[in-house]
């Protein structure tokens, strides 16, 4: 592409250099390219300008963490399972039912308060919801003193320790018949199951509303001579399932047969003293934090681009036309953009013959081809393919048409009146 690198960027710096550069790339394409293009300081204006997009890009990003904000805060379904809370997740409406059946139902977010609400282990039925699993090995083996009738509500790994052989099996929805012996199931006959499942041994009591297959959602067995209900169909808890089918009877049958229900959610009071921010990191925090660091530091080796040492220079810069238009042809005939060269060359003849024509800057091509025709005598199509239509497929036919357009732009001065 020898000789489309004298030809190609001369156009190609009459589309995208500026003002200076264009008139001395232009000049340049025809006569010696030894005038040179000044490119000065950019204003003030102009980087705000290239800045723009950035400013508009952070102002949409904080717009939409904004409003994911607000929808989340609007959205919010309260505080779950919490016998104060009205909103669908909580459980006022159940604690109210039990209630008005005469038991005294007290919620605690400690094991000391849940220790001083019992009225004794043989009278208090003690309810555990502890979903972000702030219970210790040791506490969770003092609950069976706080109770000898405990219902665990969707426990985790460590709460499942009170019921051995039973194990976390995944979620459950849909409505169950009633398929055991457990008083409480039987008496709701139905019973909306969404919320967990759990795989069962033979060694339990009772296994209810699920199969082998998909687990069960009530399981109840015994440990350290308390009776321990874990109940994974926990929308049976909820205002907003609490109506539904069976649902009542169920929740109700098991929490209500003693006179006082221990409303147990571990909180804050329930971590140790020397408890600290790590502490409370699970175990796979620290290696996940220099995993993706690693993949981040890796990713900006891969594609960062190497800028090399920054050169102190005056402005402004004087940067010959030539220098210019050879680079850019080199980018030009590394990629093997020919057509995007011939465009540039197109752009800058185009450009040239509406001036000669005596055409004004805002007039179409259609116009300029028209003109240029009517000057020449040659066929308008002729013209309109070479100006607009015909695509270069080697780089021999790249140097013929760029040839073809100087000698249009000869043609056409030499029908000019002098």
């Amino acid at each position: 592409m020898t000789a489309t690198e004298t030809s190609a960027v001369s156009a190609g710096a009459t589309m995208t250099d500026g003002a200076a550069t264009t008139a001395s790339a232009g000049a340049s394409g025809s006569a010696s390219g030894s005038r040179d293009a000044v490119a000065l300081t950019p204003t003030v204006r102009s980087r705000l300008r290239r800045a723009l997009g950035w400013v508009v890009l952070v102002v949409v990003v904080l717009a939409l963490l904004l409003a994911g904000t607000l929808l989340a805060r609007g959205g919010s379904q309260g505080d779950p399972f919490s016998i104060e809370d009205p909103g669908p997740q909580g459980s006022r409406a159940l604690a109210q039912v039990l209630r008005d059946h005469g038991v005294t139902v007290t919620a605690a977010d400690s094991l000391d308060r849940a220790r001083a609400a019992a009225g004794g282990a043989g009278e208090t039925t003690l309810l555990v919801y502890d979903v972000n699993g702030i219970l210790s090995p040791t506490q969770i083996a003092e609950l069976p003193e706080v109770a000898d009738r405990i219902v665990l509500v969707e426990p985790g790994l460590r709460l499942l320790s009170l019921a051995p052989g039973v194990n976390a099996r995944g979620s459950a929805s849909g409505v169950r018949e009633a398929d055991c012996a457990l008083p409480a199931v039987e008496r709701a006959a139905r019973v909306e199951v969404t919320g967990k499942a759990y795989s069962a041994t033979d060694e339990v009591d009772a296994r209810c509303l699920g199969d082998e297959k998909n687990g069960y959602s009530v399981v109840q067995t015994q440990h350290d001579g308390a009776e321990v209900t874990v109940l994974g169909a926990s929308r049976a808890l909820q205002n907003e399932g609490v109506d539904q089918v069976g649902n009542a009877a169920l929740v109700i049958n098991l929490l209500g047969e003693r006179d006082t229900l221990v409303w147990y959610r571990p909180g804050l009071d329930d971590l140790p003293a020397t408890a600290t921010e790590g502490t409370l990191q699970p175990g796979f925090y620290i290696p996940l934090a220099v995993l993706l660091f690693a993949v981040g530091a890796a990713a900006i080796l891969w594609r960062g681009r190497r800028f090399g040492p920054l050169v102190v220079e005056n402005l402004p810069v004087t940067v010959r036309a030539s220098e210019t238009m050879e680079g850019r042809a080199r980018l030009y005939a590394r990629s093997s953009a020919r057509l995007r060269a011939l465009d540039a060359l197109r752009l800058g003849t185009i450009d040239r013959l509406a001036r000669a024509v005596g055409l004004p800057s805002a007039a179409t091509v259609t116009e300029v081809v028209l003109a240029v025709a009517e000057l020449t005598g040659r066929p308008p199509t002729d013209i309109g393919a070479l100006l607009v239509d015909t695509e270069p497929r080697s780089d021999g036919e790249l140097v013929d048409l760029s040839d073809r357009l100087r000698r249009l732009e000869h043609d056409v001065a030499a029908r000019l009146p002098h």
